[in-house]
Order: C-alpha cells, then sequence, then structure tokens
C-alpha cells in the first residue's frame, strides 16, 4: 500500500463515490491522509440508554445487533438500521446513505455510539458516530476522557454528496493502521521542528485524525500551517533571489523633470504617493530589476504613481543610443478599464511626443492620430504589433491580449500590472519575460491585503503602501438598508440626483430567474430592477443598464454616456467593479449584499470614491443571519480597506475575503495567516535557507517540496 495508489485500489467505490472524491481533491491515499478534519466534536456525556432524554448528546456503550439495509420509502435513500443494547434498555440507531457500515461493524460487536438523541424519541439516533471497541469505560456519567489535558474528540471531515465524514474516518483509520503515516519524508529539517516544537510529520498526521488529547491536534495542525507556509516562504524566496540576481534597464532621471510632471497635475500628492514615487524611482537606479507591490486602498491615487513612474522610463532612451524611448506595458483586467486607462494616459502624456497604443482583444487603438495630434484613431491589430515591436509606440495599455506570444517589443522596461489579484502568475510572468533583459515588474492591488498574506504570498516583492487618501477626500458614508427602508435609500439617491450627481444600482442577476426552476437564485436583475426604477421610482431621470453580456461596442456607448451624464443612473451587475472612474456618480445602491463576498462590497463601493464630493453607499441584505449582518456591519465600520481586511481575517479568515480557490491555501495554511509570528517564524527559516544553500543541493527533498507546494498557488 502505497501513499501515491489511486485510492480505487484499496477501495471498493461506486462511480458517485469516485466523483464525489474527486470533488474533495481526493485522487490517490496521500490526498485521502492530507484531507483535514474541519473540527471535533464534543463526544456528549456517557450514559446508559435508560438514563437518556429527548434531544441529549450522550456516549453509548454497549453490543450492537440486528442489521438491516434497505431504502427509504420517500427518495429511495440507501439506509442501514441496528439496535444497540446496553442490558438497561435498547436504543435504535439509523445511518442514511451509509448502508456500508452493516458490513464494518460485526453483528454482536461492542461499540461506542455518539451522537444526539431523537427530540421525538428518546430511543432512537439518526446518523451517530460508531466505533468498536475492545471495553467499557469505569467512569460511567461523566465526560469520556474528562480532563483539560486528556480531552478525546470525534473528528468530522469536509463531505461531498456520497462521500460521508464517517466513511472518510474509517478509510483514513485504515490507512494509519497499515502504517502509512510512516511512509513520508519529512520535508522540514529536525532543527527547525526542534527550534518550535513541533512533532514529526509521521507523528502529526496520527495526531490530526486520531487525536487522544485535545493538544495533540492542535499540535498536529499548528505543524502543517507552519509546514505550508515555509514551503510558500522558501519558494519565493528563491524567485526573489533569481530576481535579484537578473540585470536590467538602468533608469535615472532628473528630479527636476519628474516635479515638472507631477506639477502638470490638478491636485498635490499625498505623502504615501510621494514616498512610493520616490522608492520606484530608487530601484530603477540600479541595475537589477525592481518587482514591487503597490498596495492602496480604492480611490487612493495608484494610477498617479503609475503614470509618474512611466513617464520616468519612456522619457529615456533605450542605453548607449540617443534616440528612441524605452516601452511600458500597462496590463489591466477588463476592456473597461484599459479604455479608460488609455484615456488617463493621453491626458497625462498628450504634451508630449510619446505615441500610446490600446491593445485589447476587441480592437487596437493610437495616439495622435495621422490627422488630429489630439485625439486617438482606430487602427489593425497588425500594424499596432508592427509599431510596438520596432519601438515606435512607448506605452501599450492592454488586457491580457498583451501577453500574446505574437506580441513583441523592442525595448520593454517596465511593466505596470493593474489589479494584478485578477492575473495568474503565470500571466505576468509571461509579460515580464518580453525581453531578453528582465524588465521592472510594478503590480498593484486595491484589494487590501492582511500583512500576513502579504509576506506569504508576496514573498518575492517588495511592499509599498499607499496608505492615506487624496487631498480633499471625504470619507463615504456606509448605511446598511432593509427591504423596509427601501425608500429611505431612494430619496437619498434622489437628493444627489437633483443636485446633478449619478449614481449606480449593483444587482447580482442580469436577468430575472426562471421561478419553475426549483435552484433559481431569487434576487434582484438588472433588466427587471431598471425597468422597474423607470416605471415606479425614477421617471424623470435616464436609467442605464450594464452588464457582461451586453457587446462591448454597447458596454462602450453606455458607459460613455455615463461619463457624459446623458445617464443619470447606472443598473449594473458587478462588472463595474473594477477600475471604472465616474467622479460624477457620488451614490451607489448594492441589492442582494448577502450575494457578493466582502471584498468585492469593498471594491463596488469604491466606484463612488472619485472625487471631493460627500460620497454614500447604500448595501441591502436580505438575510438576517447573523454571520451575514456581521460582514455588513464591518463594512460600515471599517475606517478603510486595510482595517477591513484585517477585521474579516481575524473573524473568519483569508479564504473567506479572498476566496480560498482564489489563492490555493488549503484551511490549515489559511488558520497560520492569522498568526503573524508564525508567518515571521517561517519567512526568517527561509530566508537563511536561501542564504545558506541557494542551490538546494543539500536540501532536495525540501526544495522539491517547496516547488511542488508553489505550484499550486494561484492569483485568480
Amino acid at each position: 500500500m502505497l501513499s501515491t495508489d489511486p485510492i480505487e485500489k484499496h477501495f471498493r467505490l461506486k462511480p458517485f463515490q469516485v466523483a464525489a472524491l474527486k470533488k474533495l481533491g481526493i485522487l490517490t491515499l496521500r490526498d485521502l491522509l492530507y484531507h483535514f478534519p474541519a473540527r471535533y466534536e464534543e463526544p456528549g456525556i456517557q450514559k446508559q440508554i435508560s438514563e437518556t432524554a429527548a434531544g441529549d448528546r450522550v456516549t453509548l456503550y454497549g453490543t450492537i445487533r440486528n442489521w438491516k439495509t434497505g431504502k427509504t420509502f420517500h427518495g429511495r435513500m440507501p439506509v442501514a438500521k441496528a439496535i444497540l443494547d446496553d442490558g438497561t434498555k435498547t436504543m435504535r440507531l439509523t445511518w442514511f446513505n451509509q448502508p456500508y457500515l452493516a458490513k464494518m461493524v460485526a453483528e454482536n460487536a461492542l461499540v461506542r455510539v455518539v451522537g444526539k438523541v431523537g427530540t421525538k424519541d428518546a430511543f432512537s439516533m439518526a446518523n451517530p458516530e460508531i466505533e468498536v471497541v475492545d471495553h467499557v469505560p469505569l467512569d460511567h456519567g461523566v465526560t469520556l476522557f474528562a480532563g483539560e489535558n486528556n480531552e478525546h474528540h470525534m473528528p468530522v471531515y469536509p463531505e461531498s454528496r456520497g462521500i460521508s465524514s464517517r466513511w472518510i474516518l474509517y478509510a483514513v483509520h485504515k490507512l494509519l493502521s497499515h502504517g502509512m503515516a510512516l511512509q513520508f519524508v519529512d520535508p522540514i529539517p529536525s532543527r527547525i521542528l526542534k527550534k518550535y516544537n513541533l512533532p514529526t510529520i509521521g507523528t502529526a498526521l496520527v495526531w490530526i485524525h486520531a487525536p487522544k488529547q485535545n493538544k495533540d491536534s492542535i499540535a498536529a495542525r499548528k505543524r502543517f500551517a507552519f509546514e505550508e507556509i515555509f514551503l510558500i516562504q522558501l519558494g519565493k524566496q528563491r524567485d526573489r533571489a533569481h530576481i535579484d540576481q537578473l540585470s536590467s534597464f538602468r533608469i535615472s532621471k532628473k528630479e527636476e523633470e519628474t516635479k515638472a510632471f507631477m506639477q502638470r497635475f490638478p491636485f498635490k500628492p499625498t505623502k504615501a504617493q510621494q514616498s512610493s514615487i520616490d522608492a520606484i524611482l530608487e530601484d530603477f537606479s540600479t541595475t537589477h530589476a525592481m518587482s514591487r507591490l503597490l498596495e492602496g486602498d480604492v480611490g487612493s491615487g495608484k494610477t498617479f504613481v503609475a503614470a509618474v513612474t512611466a513617464h520616468a522610463v519612456t522619457t529615456m532612451h533605450p542605453q548607449e543610443k540617443d534616440f528612441g524611448n524605452l516601452q511600458t506595458a500597462y496590463m489591466v483586467p477588463t476592456e473597461i478599464l484599459a479604455k479608460q486607462q488609455f484615456e488617463s494616459f493621453i491626458s497625462y502624456f498628450g504634451h508630449l511626443p510619446i505615441a500610446i497604443g490600446l491593445l485589447t482583444s476587441h480592437g487596437c487603438k493610437k495616439f495622435p492620430s495621422k490627422i488630429s495630434a489630439t485625439e486617438a484613431t482606430d487602427i489593425s491589430k497588425a500594424q499596432l504589433l508592427a509599431w510596438v515591436k520596432n519601438g515606435e509606440i512607448p506605452i501599450l495599455v492592454g488586457t491580457h491580449a498583451l501577453i500574446q506570444k505574437n506580441v513583441k517589443f523592442k525595448n520593454l522596461a517596465y511593466v505596470i500590472v493593474d489589479e494584478q489579484h485578477r492575473f495568474g502568475t503565470a500571466q505576468r510572468a509571461a509579460l515580464a519575460r518580453k525581453n531578453d533583459t528582465a524588465v521592472h515588474l510594478l503590480s498593484m492591488t486595491a484589494t487590501p491585503i492582511p500583512r500576513t498574506l502579504a509576506l506569504t504570498m508576496y514573498g518575492d516583492l517588495d511592499l509599498t503602501l499607499l496608505d492615506e487618501m487624496p487631498h480633499g477626500r471625504k470619507p463615504i458614508i456606509t448605511k446598511i438598508v432593509t427591504s423596509d427602508t427601501r425608500t429611505y435609500a431612494y430619496e437619498a439617491i434622489r437628493r444627489e440626483l437633483v443636485l446633478g450627481r449619478q449614481a449606480y444600482i449593483i444587482c447580482p442577476r442580469i436577468d430575472e430567474p426562471d421561478p419553475t426552476k426549483e435552484m433559481a437564485l431569487i434576487a434582484k436583475s438588472v433588466t427587471e430592477e431598471a425597468a422597474r426604477l423607470k416605471k415606479e421610482v425614477f421617471p424623470e431621470y435616464e436609467i442605464g443598464i450594464l452588464h457582461s453580456k451586453m457587446k462591448p461596442a454597447e458596454r462602450e456607448d453606455t458607459m460613455q454616456k455615463f461619463c457624459k451624464n446623458e445617464l443619470h443612473i447606472l443598473v449594473a451587475t458587478s462588472v463595474i467593479e473594477v477600475g471604472v472612474n465616474v467622479p460624477n456618480a457620488t451614490v451607489i445602491m448594492i441589492e442582494g449584499a448577502e450575494r457578493f463576498g466582502l471584498a468585492q462590497l469593498h471594491q463596488l463601493r469604491g466606484r463612488v470614491i472619485r472625487s471631493n464630493h460627500q460620497t454614500y453607499c447604500y448595501v441591502l441584505s436580505e438575510s438576517k443571519g447573523v454571520i451575514s449582518k456581521g460582514r455588513l456591519k464591518a463594512l460600515v465600520t471599517a475606517k478603510n480597506g486595510f482595517e477591513l481586511a484585517e477585521h474579516d481575517l481575524r473573524l473568519r479568515g483569508a479564504g473567506e475575503l479572498y476566496g480560498k480557490r482564489q489563492w490555493g491555501i488549503t484551511d490549515v495554511g489559511m488558520e497560520a495567516l492569522k498568526n503573524l509570528k508564525m508567518v515571521e517564524a517561517a519567512r526568517t527559516e527561509a530566508i537563511a535557507f536561501i542564504k545558506n544553500d541557494p542551490t538546494g543541493k543539500n536540501h532536495q527533498k525540501l526544495w522539491q517540496a517547496a516547488k511542488e507546494r508553489t505550484a499550486n498557488l494561484h492569483f485568480e
């Protein structure tokens, strides 16, 4: 029995069970052993059956007999039934979707049963935990293994339809009984295990699945959490060491030229913007490639930093030449944002003899046109790529189309990736490798990241924070609205419209759900809500719609009308979440807020933090759940996105804020991100390893484990 064996080789599985295991990410025996419990349940008070009362959670000991299997009358669900007899009375036991128990637990076996007694029938249990034992403890009537340091908890695993926690528990114990935990070579050196008091991998695997004491499971989870963060840090620090060895374009810009460019903007930069620019220009002045993450809250002015630093690059000649320009590539996630940033860069660089290109999957543009020095023109993709290749276009703005193989640069020196969390690591790397010479890389994000997550996921990047808003910017006023107080929000929107401002109304759906479909998502839709608002609420105002199913030309036309204030209200889906910039829009109303992630709500709210006017956000939720209310309350009370991110991390973990699938970190890894000391310790150890063994020659298994772990990370 090898850990790499397919799970079907050692377990008799039906097709639906194979599918369920695959959904859980369990394909091999190793995957099964690394499918850790989500929690541990209290066993309950040990009683005799005659002492139980309806609704009690109890632990019972007795003899199991009269096994029967069949199917329920309604739904034809597989079911197993048995009788538990402890000599004082009998208890009827029923398991749904677990008929295999009749074969796994022998007739007349002595068992321990843990579960909740029926509320209507004090002598029945549904889906209790069951385990074969060799004796009945003598401490009758008290919690089993009582005492702070001797608690016995039952592991409960993440399930999928067709595979229950109970099945996983028995399957894992089968592997442990065959000694599989001893097959694994520990990737963490014994020196580190001893330093941080961590169990070995074999011990940790036993403790996490079959803890005899509460502290066993805690120690095991701590060990696996440290291991995951350590391996990620090791991979990131290795990447960083590689970046530090790469030579790049050396860009030395005179301070007065940069100041003159900055003075053209109608505002004074914040201290955070100035320090960010200084740090980037300092990186440019060395011969090594910059690799930096610029993290700023919504509306903090990241584009200004990008423009000033791009000016420093694109006004420089290639080395050893007195003509031409170094090139900048600016990649954004959506066409709407690409066109918006293209127009922004025209306003920034229009006074200079610098051509700017736009490349998306639906068309290309160039500024200036041959006819007008103040306007852009549509051009063919072939012509644009030819000009980029020969260096005639120093600034190219675009979507992921920039990473296509046929996009070639002559002197690419600087790559800016906006809303970087929407691009995969490979996508960013593909753009950064467009040259033989390493390029300077600036990744930007408006999704505030907790410090622990930033240190872990971006260990190969220098981190710069824009932690203050532009001068005169007022904090947005956020209020929670219910269906009963919806009219209040409409009145507030109307007050802004009367002042000549504009409004967004966000809906979770594009079209109305089909009421005949049982699982249809019942939520506000863009199409129906826009029609209702025009008819019943705002008949005197122009209302437009925007969603992902519209053709690019239709979306662009709608956005142009909204930008020109020809549309007063824009009813949209979350398609406007990223980067849309309409300073005159001062109020946003978000329907079905419980259906959006917290970071997404913060991004949507940021669409109206674009001017010095007072702005408002009205969040509507139909949910009355405690968790949903807590999330929305955090959205209201947090002073900024950084505080919101830290708050959410403390409450529920980074997986809730960013999406576990987005990062590729396991549950135990997410737990580690709440522990700054653990992250810093893992980072310190990783840096020391890189310094002492930069090639991994002396720790090949460790390097291989780090390579496999970081390969599973992703940022989409």
